[in-house]
């Protein structure tokens, strides 16, 4: 029988989900593009193909903020929204672990989950995967463009859901079901009910400026990469890079072009997502997690303390101090340490440590002070609690670097925001003392 469509609350913001199966793992399947976690079960395909992976596990599917069933959302969704639903919908099925299936364009947001959730994450399976749709002189296999002009937004907008568009869909996404006409129909509707013209623009915004790869080294739990070999959409170069880059993951390339997992031959995708899952052992202690570290600054601190004189300073500082408390309460911020006017902190989402830096630096100029701050994202080890490691020494490093009423950020940081509404300058490459090489770094536009 179809499961109900239940809802996970995150935020402001519900999500669509479903729970099939009662397998000894609980598997949690991040979609493509779009979904309807309701509509989806007209197509027998998907259908089946869901039982099938029910057979081994707990599924649970749901519909991505913005598509399916799920709530829209003003402007574009991040992937760190995304994660935060992510681990609503666990939460409300009552998963505390689970494998995660990132196919397609899930396998972004499954693979930042993965890194930065590794106690939740039993094990990763990603297919036809991509870590950045646009092509970049390192990365020549991005292929998607996008509706660059408005006349070409225009004409997608009037397309979306006809049957033609389904059609050429198919074609692509699929080549051996083409020329069914009935299940045209069905994918026609299936694209209406999943996504309306407007949540496509915002979706594909978003898309063109994801780019993972910084994070595919730092996942560290057993991940399953899987990709076939003629697939239209993604290149199978795109499934080599990613599954090179992930410590010790295993690559397994399957004859087929179609993308899109339930058509061409889904067994032999099932059996060796079956196979991997059940080779999973038992739970394993990570130390080392994808972090945002933030650190701030006083600017003249010095002289505001001869100014103000011992006491003057330290009731000042006493109330800079709770000022930046309250701020990271407010965006989730863990305080790690204060030495004498700075403070470092990490989060566990690129976007809200922004934010949180820049709440910080207008909350402070109330009191007649200015900061500076520098943000990174990276791998960090967790020594008794504390995050320590290379990634800490940069964001160190980038807060150095930071002009007076600055937030300045490195590449990774900027490369995990796209759809957050943030805008940044580019401040060009520079060497930071200690680590190697050029790091590229952008301001946080006021």
């Amino acid at each position: 029988m179809q499961p109900e469509t239940e809802y996970a609350h995150s935020g402001d913001v519900s999500i669509a989900y479903q729970v099939l199966g009662d397998g000894p793992i609980d598997l949690i399947y991040a979609p493509g593009a779009v979904s309807n976690v309701e509509y989806s079960w007209h197509i027998p395909a998907m259908g089946a193909w869901w039982r099938r992976l029910a057979q081994f596990s707990r599924l649970i599917a749901f519909d991505k903020r913005g598509t399916g069933l799920s709530d829209r959302a003003s402007g574009m969704p991040t992937l760190e929204e995304r994660i935060d639903d992510m681990r609503a919908v666990m939460d409300a099925a009552g998963s505390d672990r689970a494998v995660l299936f990132g196919e397609s364009d899930g396998a972004a947001m499954a693979a930042l989950f993965a890194a930065t959730y590794p106690a939740r994450t039993i094990g990763l399976i990603l297919y036809g995967a991509e870590a950045r749709w646009s092509w970049a002189p390192d990365y020549p296999w991005g292929s998607h463009s996008g509706p660059r002009t408005p006349e070409a937004r225009e004409e997608l907008r009037q397309a979306w859901g006809t049957r033609e568009f389904a059609r050429q869909d198919l074609e692509r996404f699929a080549p051996s079901v083409v020329g069914d006409p009935e299940l045209e129909r069905l994918w026609a509707s299936w694209i209406r009910f999943s996504c309306t013209p407007a949540d496509l623009e915002a979706y594909i915004a978003m898309g063109m400026e994801t780019d993972v790869r910084h994070v595919l080294p730092t996942i560290a739990v057993p991940t399953l990469v899987l990709h076939r070999t003629e697939d239209r959409v993604v290149d199978v170069e795109a499934g080599r890079y990613t599954a090179d880059r992930i410590p010790g993951a295993r690559w397994v390339e399957l004859p087929g072009e179609d993308h899109l997992g339930w058509w061409g031959d889904s067994e032999a995708l099932a059996v060796e997502m079956e196979r991997f899952v059940g080779e999973l052992g038992a739970e394993v202690r990570f130390d080392r997690v994808l972090a945002t570290v933030l650190f701030t600054d006083i600017v003249g601190s010095t002289e505001k303390a001869v100014e103000l004189g011992d006491r003057g300073w330290h009731d000042l500082v006493e109330r800079h101090h709770a000022v930046v408390r309250g701020q990271l309460g407010r965006f989730r911020g863990r305080e790690i340490d204060t030495a004498g006017d700075g403070f470092f902190a990490s989060f566990d989402g690129p976007a809200r440590a922004i934010r949180c830096a820049c709440a910080i630096r207008e909350a402070v100029r109330d009191l007649g002070l200015e900061i500076r701050a520098g943000l990174h994202t990276g791998e960090v080890e967790l020594a008794d609690g504390r995050p320590r490691g290379i990634a800490v020494h940069i964001g160190a490093r980038v807060a150095a670097k930071a002009e007076p009423g600055e937030v300045l950020v490195s590449n990774t940081v900027k490369d995990l925001v796209a759809g957050s509404g943030i805008d940044f300058d580019d401040c060009g490459s520079a060497e930071l003392k200690g680590v190697p090489g050029e790091w590229r770094l952008y301001a946080v536009r006021s």
